[in-house]
């Protein structure tokens, strides 16, 4: 199979549809053999109902169900479920379009990068209708994970990546804070888990891209800006201390 699309899902009743058929019409044109997983994190709504609904007549569509553990879990249970040579991660409300996608795998197969991530930052990104808030809150943010974690990363939550296979499973696998032993919560929450995943590629020596892209704000009550942000921090600084305890190591992969 040549493409996994890990779509975490939490209370996404009145888009996943939408955003099933726009994913499915795309891959059809672009790739010959790929499979659409949609993780749900323990949704409330009728998510489930719409994806088993859309699966009837659309194959590629795997629904797995998780309790609810954040985001960061069930992007770990779909990369660890996916069976494509590369392993690509969208959110829900394809804030980033499909087509982006295209931006990313280039960078893979021409280049031989081992992941790709979507940046709003740079040369070529695009925000559009972002709050100025939000995207203060975001820069504020982004300087902390930089500053403590992944010092020249400008981007690291946009919630669109590319992985080849072998480095997803591996990098995934080692999770520690979003990893196997995660706790069910009973709030909506994102997460860091994008810090812990890019941590951990790097002390493994793999080569890691950031590719401008194409964003559009969409509103989600699923945020809440000021408790989520305190929390990520605090995420962010137990992944260096993770590092720097030695709970990340590992011998790094050799390069040809």
């Amino acid at each position: 199979m040549e493409y996994s699309i890990v779509i975490p899902a939490y209370n996404e009743f009145d888009k996943i549809s939408a955003t099933l058929t726009q994913v499915v019409s795309f891959m059809r044109t672009f790739s010959g053999s790929f499979e659409v997983i949609v993780v749900d994190d323990g949704s409330k709504d009728q998510t489930c109902e719409a994806v088993s609904d859309y699966r009837k007549e659309n194959p590629e569509v795997v629904l797995v169900k998780n309790p609810h553990k954040g985001k960061g879990f069930a992007v770990r249970t779909g990369m660890m479920r996916a069976r494509g040579d590369l392993i690509y991660t969208s959110d829900a409300d394809l804030a980033a379009s499909i087509p982006e996608l295209k931006k990313l795998v280039v960078w893979i197969k021409d280049h031989d990068y081992d992941i790709v991530i979507a940046t709003r930052e740079g040369v070529g990104a695009k925000r559009i209708g972002e709050p100025f808030y939000r995207h203060l809150m975001g820069r504020v943010f982004n300087f902390w994970v930089q500053l403590i974690a992944l010092p020249g990363i400008n981007d690291s939550q946009c919630g669109f990546k590319l992985f080849k296979k072998s480095v997803a499973k591996e990098v995934f696998g080692m999770l520690d804070i979003y990893g196997e032993n995660t706790k069910e919560i009973g709030q909506p929450y994102v997460g860091a888990w994008d810090v812990e995943v890019l941590y951990i590629a790097r002390k493994l020596g793999y080569k890691i891209k950031e590719v401008p892209v194409v964003w559009t704000f969409v509103r989600t009550p699923r945020l809440r800006p000021i408790n989520d942000s305190i929390h990520m921090a605090i995420d962010v600084l137990k992944v260096r201390i993770n590092g720097l305890s030695g709970k990340y190591n590992k011998s790094a992969p050799k390069k040809k």
